[in-house]
């Protein structure tokens, strides 16, 4: 097993990464823009950021996540 590492092959990784994190933070900047426009058009942004949330996952695990939130709020006098 070799210890050499080629300094070129690492430099093109370590650029290609360096380009990606540039363009999430140009993304995320993006995000901001648009909930702050939602917000400005008198959208709740933090219902939106759970509505998002909710959407990544698929109908089982919302409905099993939505069960177990009921099993704690009825087990802490929470749900009527």
């Amino acid at each position: 097993m070799s210890n050499s590492v080629s300094g070129e092959e690492l430099k093109a990784f370590i650029e290609r990464i360096e380009r990606l994190e540039e363009e999430k933070a140009a993304l995320a900047g993006d995000i901001r823009d648009v909930y702050s426009e939602a917000k400005a058009n008198g959208f709740d942004t933090k219902i939106m950021r759970k509505v998002i949330a909710l959407r990544r996952k698929d109908h089982a695990e919302r409905k099993e996540e939505e069960a177990i939130m009921e099993l704690y709020l009825e087990a802490l006098g929470m749900q009527a």
